[in-house]
């Protein structure tokens, strides 16, 4: 037997058996800007740079899968700079350290995280009762989050020394280093919830027809807050994991992913209104992404266009992706 609630979700409308051009063209545009800027620079497709592509891809994938969850629901998180921030200060004072006698290795790193889930389930918790739109929400708890960060640092800035949080950046296993592996974990874990928990197919049921599902008896409170602290988890890894390659916390750990986690996200087919795409999707965005500057990097183009390069992909993709529905509704919102 199934909940009314699971009956809902059950009876939205199903993507068709198939694959769609939305959920085709990413991974199609991925191989083909792949293969172009293979054929034009013959270091961009050596072993050492694909290596290194996946490596520089590892952080913002982890951000992504945080972040895709938000944008399921239809909502937007701004919250990325301030909670990779407060993480990244955090885990770099709580493992050992030039700043204090701490050494709690794991355990540090484990607490950095869960202060990334607590300031995103804060944010939930500020939409879901003071009813303030996400948008805001975020902003301001990404601005909490960065005040936090800056107490903590106090003005000097932390060093690790812990050889275990040291070693995700520098060790490496089958040519990837572990950044790289803990990455695929957390794309991996993503999908398995996005697909198989309840929380993820609430999430989906909430970017498309929240108003359908709360009708049927559902509180969606609760799987709004759990979907904020989820992405917060997972900036607060991505804040652990930037303090492993830089070797120290920074307050700035955070900056400009957030805006690269939305690109990535779009540009795979996470749609911003929500309802559709999802962690593989991002992931493919984030892949696109990178493929996309380091190619450019390898040619030679000079920086500033390469920003309007990725500018226009993303008004293009968005564009492409909200065709069916602005055909079917003839608004814009």
């Amino acid at each position: 037997m199934t909940s009314p609630a699971e009956d809902v979700v059950a009876a939205r409308p199903q993507p068709r058996r198939g694959v769609s051009l939305a959920d085709a063209g990413p991974p199609i545009a991925l191989v083909v800007i792949f293969l172009f800027f293979a054929v034009v620079n013959t270091q961009f497709r050596s072993l050492t740079n694909m290596q290194n592509m996946l490596d520089t891809a590892a952080v913002l994938a982890v951000v992504t899968c945080g972040i895709s969850f938000v944008l399921m629901m239809g909502s937007i998180d701004l919250s990325v700079p301030g909670v990779m921030g407060a993480s990244a200060i955090a885990v770099a004072l709580l493992v050992a350290n030039n700043r204090n006698d701490n050494d709690l290795g794991l355990i540090g790193i484990l607490i950095a995280i869960g202060l990334g889930a607590a300031m995103g389930a804060l944010s939930g918790l500020t939409l879901v009762f003071l009813k303030v739109p996400s948008f805001m929400t975020t902003l301001g708890m990404s601005a909490v989050g960065l005040g936090v960060a800056t107490l903590m640092f106090n003005g000097v800035q932390p060093n690790i020394t812990d050889e275990f949080l040291q070693g995700w950046a520098v060790n490496r296993f089958l040519g990837l280093s572990y950044l790289t592996w803990i990455a695929i974990g957390c794309i991996a874990i993503g999908y398995l919830i996005q697909r198989f928990t309840r929380l993820g197919r609430y999430a989906y049921a909430i970017g498309g027809a929240e108003e359908v599902l709360a009708l049927s008896g559902v509180n969606v409170k609760p799987y709004k807050i759990a979907v904020f602290a989820l992405a917060g988890a997972f900036y607060g890894l991505g804040g652990v994991m930037v303090t492993s390659q830089l070797g120290a916390g920074l307050v700035q750990a955070g900056d400009g992913y957030d805006f690269s986690a939305i690109t990535a996200a779009v540009v795979g087919g996470t749609l911003l209104t929500g309802g559709r795409g999802g962690v593989l999707h991002s992931a493919v965005g984030v892949l696109l992404t990178v493929v996309l500057t380091n190619g450019l990097v390898q040619v030679g183009v000079n920086l500033y266009w390469q920003g309007g390069v990725q500018g226009l992909i993303v008004v293009v993709a968005v564009a492409a992706a909200v065709i069916p529905q602005r055909r079917r509704n003839q608004v814009v919102k």
